[in-house]
């Protein structure tokens, strides 16, 4: 397989499905309308191959995409399925041990933004925090599985996550469930594009932060405490995994939590990027 990027591009709620190889983007609108579940259980990403190896595609203009906005790589996930305290070091930061089981908590589908859309502080927060993460996105319904061996079948692809939090709604008034300051409107900025599964190794890629241009988080997804395969093959005894569901997968030291680095506010500008899932940039902006 080439190496291929899966993106969706145009207005929030209009996105068009494509996809870029070898530097050329070729409009996928004839083969899907839309990198949703149904797509992904239906063997999208090998029909997408097959599509560009036959030269099938017709290629999007350059000029006309340049600029476009580009919306979150996957549409309409039933579930974000978050794991929590995944590495030693933020579990640390946090004020925790590391967990003897994978922590799960959930994101409203609905906070899913684009990579690059501003990001809603809500009204009085003064605890608003950053977390880069690797994204997971599943291609068909786990069931039991008895080892790790079997479970990145069940996976499409990766992507980059920022998997923002209101500090305060989810610790201080959260009641012990951590969903509350979670799901606040555009929290949950994804892409710019889904890689898919085969091209990656999920437990050896950099993932990195900034805001306004000051590095916060710097480490390797080796550093997992629960790798991914582990993740996906806990969650399939206990939850639902659907075709086109988003797990994330932690974050690592370096949030503002820790006491090291001020909240964010106003103005802020926060930059994430994985190796080989590109880059995204959010503008912190007041909330209605």
């Amino acid at each position: 397989m080439k190496h291929v990027e899966l993106f969706r591009h145009g207005p929030l709620g209009q996105e068009r499905p494509a996809v870029r190889s070898d530097g050329i983007a070729y409009d996928l609108s004839g083969l899907t309308p839309d990198l949703d579940g149904d797509f992904l259980a239906a063997d999208g990403i090998e029909r997408v191959a097959a599509a560009l190896a036959a030269g099938e595609l017709p290629v999007l203009d350059a000029a006309a995409l340049s600029g476009r906005r580009i919306g979150a790589p996957i549409a309409r996930p039933q579930a974000i399925s978050c794991i929590g305290m995944n590495y030693a070091a933020h579990a640390a930061e946090s004020g925790a041990a590391p967990p003897e089981v994978p922590v799960l908590f959930y994101k409203h589908p609905g906070t899913m933004v684009g990579p690059d859309d501003d990001v809603l502080l809500p009204p009085g927060s003064e605890k608003s925090d950053w977390e880069v993460e690797l994204g997971v996105v599943v291609k068909r319904t786990p069931r039991r599985l008895a080892t790790t061996a079997e479970a990145l079948d069940y996976v499409a692809g990766y992507v980059i996550a920022n998997d923002l939090s209101e500090r305060a709604s989810q610790l201080e008034h959260s009641g012990g469930q951590w969903s509350k300051g979670k799901s606040a409107e555009t929290f949950c900025p994804v892409g710019p594009f889904l890689r898919p599964a085969g091209e990656l190794d999920p437990q050896a890629l950099r993932l990195r932060s900034w805001v306004n241009g000051e590095k916060r988080q710097d480490s390797s997804t080796a550093d997992m405490v629960f790798s991914v395969a582990e993740i996906i093959r806990h969650l399939s005894h206990h939850v639902l995994l659907a075709p086109g569901d988003l797990v994330l997968t932690g974050t690592p030291e370096g949030v503002a939590l820790s006491g090291r680095f001020p909240y964010l506010t106003v103005g802020d500008e926060m930059e994430l990027e994985i190796d080989g899932l590109g880059r995204q940039r959010q503008r912190v902006v007041p909330g209605a």
